[in-house]
């Protein structure tokens, strides 16, 4: 429900209705009484409705002619206020739609009443408006009434009112119109048959229309009418009407409703009948009018052109052209002709202006230009509309530049109408005006020849927004600005440009699309649609042959006067955004042309850009031919000559570069302008978007490009990208800072170009290629025979396209890289090297895409990338050789896992590079061989592999540079690592290749011929690594020796196992053995002179200073490399035959190298021989690195530290060694041969021994400075080697052999060293400690004596030999060995630096050998031969040296260690001794035992002075120690034993328990030094001995017996003199020794009566009794001694006295109760 009629508005229309009648009657209360009373009525009428009806408005609208009528009358009464209160309530009436057809007719006629006496108005205008815009009630006459009422006031004389009226008339035709289409949208389902219009009669064709039609008609009809002056049919009344303003409605009508015009056709009509001829006739006086050409006095006020109705009249035609040219073709035409006559330079500045405007307005419309074209100039005998307009345009545009001012008379104006003329050329510009390009030009402008003329800023782009069309205000015609006309003339053709050809490239671009889908569709094999398909599709290309033949007329009606028009203005443009927008017309202009195929076309824009790119004059050949070409050709635009005219120079433009140009003469500078830089931009977006259709223009193209860079100075980088030369050479070239911010955007540009030259077609592409290689042929050309720097566009370029078109490479390779390959070779550097540069990106590039297929299973294509790098190895030019070589590194790295059949010709490149190509080369080619070894041997044909040992091998041999050797060979162990571990696969793949060889080979029938031949193909693989490494192993360069030697035997050591049986005869034949005579050889010439310093810097070592010691260590590594490989491989060599022989002749090579002079050589020999008795068992060697065992050689880093799990490895031969190596993995050998051989072998190895240690340790004669003495870690060696020979060879070991081994063992041991090792070999002499050759001895001795232990009876007759050979070393405790006649000197004496021997300290050693004979005789004491060879009584002799000189020792432990020898030999030899008492064996053995205690216990020789008091207890304590042996021991079984002995015994016992004091002694020491414990062990022992009960003989027990009353007797002397001195002495002390005296008197005595008392009775004399009592009262004297001591020592002497205390007995006779 809408606003009008809710219920609430009703209620309040009510409501204003009554007020509005109330209002009335009071207002016409006194003057007009009818009125009130109808005032009066009308409310009762009013509320009678709203009584009595539901729906009130209804009611309302029945009656509207009563209810209006009192305000009609109101009206009536003229006067004002109450007119206006009545026209208001009769607005509100209107407003709510209550006003039937009737009533609204009759306020109509009261409004013509009221406008005839020109009462209110504005608001009479109002009410109309009001009533014919709320509904369409009013219609017909009534209307037409309304609308010349409305006309009428717009011609009164108030202004208000005129411009009211017409703004309403305006509006009230606008709505008569849309009631046209308000119908039709109601009536739009219905359709009728049109009645066929008739002739020319215009009343009855309107019968046909609707209502609403019908009076649009009218109205439409009659102001054709007014316009025509003619009088109107049906707007009656009319009084005056203008023409203009006739023209504005009739335009505004055609602009909104062409819809009413097109649909019906009486409108259609009325528009062809009516309208144009108006037009037509209209326009007469501008068509025939000429400025200037006649000036008579009086000219019909009609011919001079009236600007307010042209102008109008040109907007009616916009419209007609724009909205019904497909009704009006033929009237277009006329008007379209009209247009550009216009355009004529002798019509008045507005009119030419206004009809710019108009052009414009066609020219944002591309669909219609497109109409022109195929109505106009595609028919025969047509005009060329579409031409003439751009023509027109054309010679507008330059008509502007020609002023009449500059007297420029020479263009005379021809009737047809315009003078075309203009430029191909492009615009050049001065190179003079650096100075004032800057601030000159401030507003943009086109300047040319002198005519300046500003561009204004008109309108947007692709709107046509005119001016001077819309000065509809404007009667007089008004200045046009300067500059306007030229600036919408040049918005025209910019506008047409961009119209154009975005319309056709969208039609083009449909047109492909819908072709690919239908072709794509009739390749599917759909049988039923394939025929209806076919037939769609020959329409569709039907189509588009009517399509393509309309572009192309388009095209080429328009571009010789586009071109001629855009060069023109380029060449005048001084404003960047002008320029701009020319260069984007020209660039789309060619690209259209290109895209159609419209070559000639193309290129003459292409070169306009190309010639406003580079500097004016500029001599480039190419563009210059073009320019002629094109000029030759006259274009004669249909009757009008277009004239050239030649380009200006003095624009006012910046400079802001300066460089040389590009010539083979140096000549002077060209600058480029601003303009320039700007053209080349566009130059660069035509080749980057439009590429594809460039086709031969590439050339023009490219080379204008290639001289802006140069002019520029951009210099190419990485991957051909151009980027700002650094410092560009000399100082011609000159860039602002303005250019330098542009340069990396233009070179930016020039790359995204080439890059995007993937999307382009093959043809294309190869348009692209050709014409940069005959660019870059000229470069070459004009680079021969100077070092001038080239110009390297055409290089780098070939390189960027080829880069980006990877995916389909094949197509451009060859030209490409043959081309590039012809650059490589050119003798200017610069040239080459980018040469270089592009070939090698190139083939890297091509190495890296992932090609579809993949490289991999297309090697074709890897091939033939792959060729040219090898076609560059015949380029003699080191730095292309770099070059290559950098390429094949970043090859390997980024390629090497897949280049399968392209590896030959990689390692070929390689191996091209000879020892005299210079460092860097061969440093290069290196790496790259590096790399492969490390990384790609897995990938490459296993065929590849001997090529890469060859290349290896032959950098070996290089020798400009030590490293590279040493580095070759470490990749060759590398190589053989890996022929290690992929064993199984390559020798499968070589076995493969060699039978289709081998079948090759016999179908040619010729032989297979190949190095090492009968070997199987994987062991000559090996061999060619061994013979390379064999060679290497003698090089002059013992660097090169020592790594070559320790590569070959590491290699075979670890990797040996992969070759057949056989092989290895060749190798321990022809590699081996054959190398060691080479090196034994040059060791033994080599000469001994010292080297100097090498080259002044390096520092040789004194181990290294001649070439005899550089040649030792060769030596040294060969040997042990061949013993390793004798002891590892051991159970592969004994089953070859010759096993022995082989061995033989090791054995021959140890024992020359062991006797040689050289240490270090005669050392290592040792080692070797160890290694081959395998001292060093396998299982150790794998913890180790593999290295030939022990020997003190630093490893060069070179070689790999593989471990040498070798014989471990899981990758087994098939063969039975293999087997048998997988049984007997790591350390126990097979016994792979019969005992005997093996036995013969081992005994050799002993009789090489022996000879080696004879040889050695026999003191020479005579000694001098010079004389050779084997060093300690040699017989250390040597002697270390024994135990493991001995295991083999125990069985047959003969107490001969033994003989010879002891003299070789003395030999060594007595071998001095010299001063300067011994710091390093000896201890410091105060330790006890063994050198390591004393250990080895005894390691010897040791491992005999074992041996013997659990050998056969028959052996152990060696056990005294044994003892003998150690009681020797014994011996040197005392009295060292001599070693020939040689002085040696203490080491505390010798000075380092002298060549003096130094004796080494043999008393550790000489103590280790006691504990070893006392822990062997603990072991062996009862054995047969031990006993009958005396050993006891030996090993008792030799410890009485160290025991009689005691203190004498050279070391205070060797008689220490004696005695507790002695007493540990003892005590397990005197059982044993007593056993054999009877047989004598013994015999002479027990004075010897009783020597040795006596000079032990009695020794000769003094303690030192500085022996502390701990010490001397400690000594005490050793001999308490022997006593008490012989009290255990001894005394216990004298009958078992000789009785002088036992008297001896006795007799020391005594001689020791009687106290004598030593008057040395200070007063302070003298108790401890008395040995008073070794006194009172003694005493206490005699007394034992005396009273045991063991006593067999009355000698012994007489012995005993005397000794004691001796030593009563001595007791009581002792006491009595000690009572007299105290006496004596008064107050003052006794001397300390006598105190002590006296002490021990008292002890002795109170231990005699112990002794006395434990013994039987019957053992003790009677006499010995009275003794004893006797002492008591001496005893007793001694009480009143001053002496604590003494008295303690008293009281202990006293107690026992109580037991003689008896009730004396009744008698006692002689002693016996």
């Amino acid at each position: 429900m809408s606003g009008t009629s809710s219920p609430e508005a009703v209620k309040k229309l009510l409501e204003n209705m009554q007020g509005d009648l109330r209002g009335l009657s009071l207002e016409c209360r006194k003057k007009f009484p009818p009125v009130k009373e109808a005032a009066e009525s009308g409310i009762i009428k009013v509320k009678t409705i709203a009584a009595r009806n539901t729906d009130i408005l209804a009611a309302l609208k029945e009656n509207s002619s009563e209810v209006v009528q009192p305000f009609l009358m109101g009206c009536g009464t003229k006067e004002p206020k109450i007119t206006q209160l009545c026209l208001a309530a009769i607005q509100r009436l209107m407003s709510h739609e209550v006003v039937s057809e009737a009533a609204a007719g009759n306020i109509i006629n009261m409004l013509w009443q009221l406008m005839e006496n020109s009462l209110e108005e504005l608001k009479l205008l109002q009410t109309v408006l009001v009533l014919l815009t709320t509904n369409t009630v009013v219609h017909d006459e009534a209307l037409s009434k309304a609308i010349v009422l409305c006309f009428r006031l717009h011609f009164t004389k108030d202004n208000i009112t005129n411009n009211t009226a017409a703004a309403t008339v305006r509006q009230v035709v606008t709505v008569v119109f849309e009631r046209v289409v308000a119908e039709d949208e109601r009536y739009k389902d219905t359709i009728e048959q049109p009645a066929a219009v008739q002739g020319n009669s215009n009343r009855r064709s309107v019968s046909t229309l609707k209502p609403c039609a019908k009076d649009a008609y009218m109205l439409f009809q009659d102001l054709c009418q007014l316009v025509n002056a003619d009088a109107p049919y049906w707007l009656v009344g009319m009084t005056e009407m203008t023409r203009t303003f006739g023209l504005e409605l009739l335009e505004s009508v055609l602009n909104d409703f062409p819809q009413v015009f097109l649909q019906h056709q009486e409108f259609s009509f009325l528009l062809k009948e009516r309208v144009c001829p108006l037009v037509i006739k209209l326009f007469s006086p501008n068509i025939k009018f000429r400025q200037g050409s006649s000036t008579s006095s009086s000219p019909a006020p009609v011919e001079k052109p009236y600007f307010p109705i042209c102008m109008r009249l040109l907007r009616v035609v916009s419209v007609l052209i724009k909205q019904f040219y497909s009704l009006l073709v033929t009237e277009c035409e006329i008007f379209l002709s009209l247009l550009v006559k216009f355009l004529d330079a002798d019509k008045p500045q507005w009119l030419r202006a206004v009809a710019v405007e108009s052009i414009h307005r066609l020219c944002v419309q591309p669909q219609l230009l497109r109409s022109f074209c195929q109505s106009y100039d595609m028919k025969q005998h047509s005009t060329k509309v579409f031409r003439d307009i751009v023509n027109a345009l054309g010679s507008f545009i330059q008509s502007l530049f020609l002023v009449p001012s500059t007297g420029n008379t020479s263009v005379t104006p021809n009737q047809t109408g315009s003078n075309a003329s203009g430029s191909t050329g492009s615009a050049q510009t001065n190179p003079g005006v650096l100075g004032m390009g800057g601030g000159a030009t401030v507003l943009p402008a086109f300047e040319y020849r002198g005519t300046w003329i500003p561009i204004l800023n008109v309108t947007v782009q692709g709107s046509a927004k005119a001016t001077y069309l819309e000065m509809l205000d404007k009667v007089e015609p008004p200045t046009i600005p300067e500059g306007y006309a030229m600036s919408v003339a040049f918005h025209c053709l910019l506008d047409l440009v961009r119209g154009i050809t975005t319309m056709i490239e969208g039609e083009l671009g449909e047109a492909e699309t819908v072709n690919q889908t239908t072709t794509e569709t009739t390749s599917l094999p759909a049988q039923a649609s394939e025929r209806q398909d076919l037939q769609s599709v020959s329409d569709q290309s039907e189509k588009e042959l009517v399509n393509r033949a309309v572009w192309e007329e388009m095209v080429n009606a328009c571009w010789c006067g586009l071109l001629a028009a855009l060069s023109l203005l380029l060449d005048a443009s001084t404003d960047e955004a002008a320029t701009e927008n020319i260069l984007k017309a020209e660039l789309t202009m060619a690209a259209l042309c290109g895209r159609l195929g419209l070559v000639t076309s193309r290129d003459a824009f292409i070169t306009a850009i190309c010639k406003g790119s580079l500097p004016p004059h500029y001599a480039l050949t190419v563009l210059n031919s073009t320019t002629a070409a094109l000029s030759s050709k006259s274009y004669s635009i249909q009757g009008q000559n277009v004239q050239m005219i030649s380009p200006s120079s003095e624009s006012h433009q910046q400079v802001v570069a300066v460089g040389q140009p590009l010539a083979l003469q140096p000549q002077g500078t060209v600058m480029l302008t601003s303009k320039n830089i700007q053209c080349m931009r566009t130059l660069l977006n035509l080749a980057h978007c439009h590429g594809a259709v460039l086709g031969t223009s590439w050339q023009l193209v490219l080379a204008t490009l290639q001289h802006l860079v140069w002019i520029l100075g951009l210099k190419p980088g990485v991957g051909g990208a151009l980027k700002p030369g650094r410092a560009v050479e000399g100082p011609s070239t000159v860039l602002t800072t303005a250019v330098m911010t542009d340069l990396p955007v233009i070179s930016n540009i020039l790359s995204r170009l080439f890059e995007s030259s993937q999307y382009l077609d093959d043809v294309s592409l190869h348009h692209l290629i050709n014409a940069l290689c005959s660019l870059s042929l000229e470069a070459m050309d004009m680079a021969y025979g100077n070092n001038k720097e080239p110009s390297l566009f055409a290089v780098a370029k070939l390189l960027e396209t080829g880069l980006v078109n990877m995916h389909r490479i094949e197509i451009l390779w060859r030209p490409l890289t043959g081309h590039l390959l012809e650059v490589c070779q050119h003798p200017n550097s610069r040239m080459r090297e980018w040469g270089a540069e592009a070939l090698t990106s190139l083939i890297k590039a091509g190495l890296t895409f992932s090609h579809d297929p993949p490289l991999s299973q297309n090697q074709r294509l890897q091939l033939l990338l792959l060729n040219p790098l090898k076609e560059l190895s015949n380029i003699s030019h080191p730095d292309i050789r770099i070059k290559q070589l950098e390429c094949v590194l970043q090859i390997l790295q980024s390629q090497g896992d897949s280049l399968g059949p392209g590896w030959p010709l990689v390692l070929g490149v390689m191996g091209a590079i000879r020892s005299d190509q210079g460092e860097s080369l061969i440093r290069t080619a290196f790496q790259c061989l590096q790399l492969v070894v490390t990384d790609f041997l897995p990938t490459m044909p296993c065929t590849c592999l001997q090529i890469v040992v060859e290349v290896a091998g032959s950098f070996g041999l290089h020798n400009q540079e030590l490293n590279i050797s040493l580095t070759s060979i470490g990749l060759l162990w590398n190589i053989s690592d890996y022929f290690f571990q992929r064993g199984e696969i390559i020798e499968k793949e070589l076995n493969k290749e060699e039978a289709v060889l081998q079948k090759q080979a016999e179908e040619k029938g010729v032989v297979l011929n190949r190095p090492f031949h009968p070997a199987p193909p994987f062991d000559c693989l090996w061999l060619c690594l061994y013979a390379k490494l064999g060679e290497l192993c003698v090089d002059p360069r013992p660097a090169v020796r020592k790594s070559a030697g320790q590569t070959l035997f590491s290699t075979i050591g670890a990797h040996g196992t992969l070759l057949q049986h056989s092989t290895w005869h060749t190798v321990i034949w022809k590699v081996l053995f054959h190398l060691l005579d080479r090196v034994r050889e040059s060791s033994t010439t080599a000469d001994k002179e010292k080297i100097e310093s090498g080259g002044g810097n390096i520092l040789i070592h004194h181990s290294r200073d001649t070439a005899e010691k550089q040649w030792a260590e060769t030596w040294v590594l060969t040997l042990a490399g061949v013993a390793r490989i004798f002891n590892t491989r051991r159970y592969l060599l004994q089953p070859l035959g010759d096993f022995s022989q082989a061995w033989d002749v090791l054995l021959d090579h140890i024992q020359s190298a062991a006797l040689s002079k050289n240490n270090e050589v005669s050392l290592a020999a040792l080692k070797s021989f160890q290694e081959i008795l395998q001292i060093v068992s396998p299982v150790r060697d794998s913890e180790k690195p593999d290295t030939p065992p022990a020997i003190n050689v630093s490893v060069p880093v070179v070689v790999g530290t593989t471990t040498a799990t070798s014989l471990g490895r899981s990758f087994m031969r098939t063969d039975s060694i293999g087997e048998r190596m997988g049984r007997y993995n790591g350390s126990e050998l097979p016994v792979v041969t019969d005992e005997i051989e093996d036995l013969n072998l081992w005994w050799a190895a002993w009789n090489s021994w022996y000879r080696i240690g004879s040889e050695s340790t026999k003191p020479p004669i005579n000694f001098d400075k010079l004389t050779f003495i084997p060093s300690q870690p040699f017989l250390t060696a040597l002697i270390q080697i024994f135990p493991a020979l001995y295991q083999h060879i125990k069985t047959g070991f003969s107490m001969d052999d033994l003989q010879k081994l002891g003299v070789i063992l003395h030999g060594a041991v007595s071998v001095p060293i010299s001063s300067d090792a011994s710091p390093f070999i000896l201890p410091s002499y105060t330790e006890a400690v063994l050198t390591s050759l004393q250990e080895a001895v005894l390691t010897a001795l040791d491992v005999l004596q074992k041996a013997i232990c659990v050998g056969s009876e028959n052996m152990q007759i060696m056990y005294p030999a044994i003892f003998d050979q150690l009681l020797a070393f014994v011996e040197f405790s005392c009295k060292p060995p001599q070693y020939g006649q040689l002085e040696t000197k203490h080491i505390a004496n010798a000075k380092y630096n002298q060549a003096e021997w130094v004796a080494l300290n043999y008393v550790p050693f000489a103590e280790r050998s006691l504990e070893v004979v006392v822990d062997l005789y603990q072991k062996t004491a009862c054995h047969k031969a031990v006993v009958n060879e005396k050993v006891l009584q030996n090993i008792i002799k030799t410890l009485r040296i160290p025991l009689s000189l005691k203190y004498s020792c050279p070391s205070e432990s060797t008689w220490k260690l004696a005695v507790s020898s002695l007493l540990k030999v003892l005590s397990i030899g005197l059982p044993v001794a007593r056993q054999h008492a009877s047989s004598g064996k013994f015999d002479s053995m027990w004075p010897e035992l009783a020597n040795t205690f006596e000079d032990f216990l009695f020794t000769k020789s003094t303690p030192p002075d500085n022996l502390s008091i701990q010490e001397f207890q400690k000594n005490e304590s050793i001999d308490v120690e022997v006593v008490q042996l012989i009290s255990t021991e001894i005394l216990p079984y004298a009958n078992f034993i000789p009785k002088e002995f036992v008297g001896q015994i006795m007799t020391m016992l005594n001689k020791g328990s009687i106290h004598s004091q030593s008057s040395s002694f200070t007063e302070a020491e003298i108790d401890i030094r008395m040995r008073e414990e070794f006194s009172k062990v003694c005493f206490e022992t005699l007394l034992q001995f005396s009273f045991s009960n063991k006593v067999t003989t009355p000698q012994e027990g007489y012995i005993s017996r005397m000794a004691l009353s001796v030593l009563l007797k001595r007791s009581q002397d002792v006491l009595h003199r000690y009572i007299e001195d105290e006496r004596l002495s008064g107050k003052c002390p006794l001397p300390r020794q006598q105190v002590t005296e006296i002490i021990f008197v008292l002890k002795a005595v109170s231990t005699l009566i112990d002794s006395l008392k434990k013994t039987q009775p019957e053992n003790v004399d009677a006499n010995t009794w009275a003794q004893v009592i006797a002492l008591y009262p001496t005893l007793v004297e001694c009480i009143t001694c001053s002496s604590s001591e003494v008295c303690s020592a008293l009281k202990e002497a006293l107690v026992p006295f109580k037991d003689f205390m008896h009730p004396p007995a009744s008698k006692v006779q002689n002693g016996e109760s």
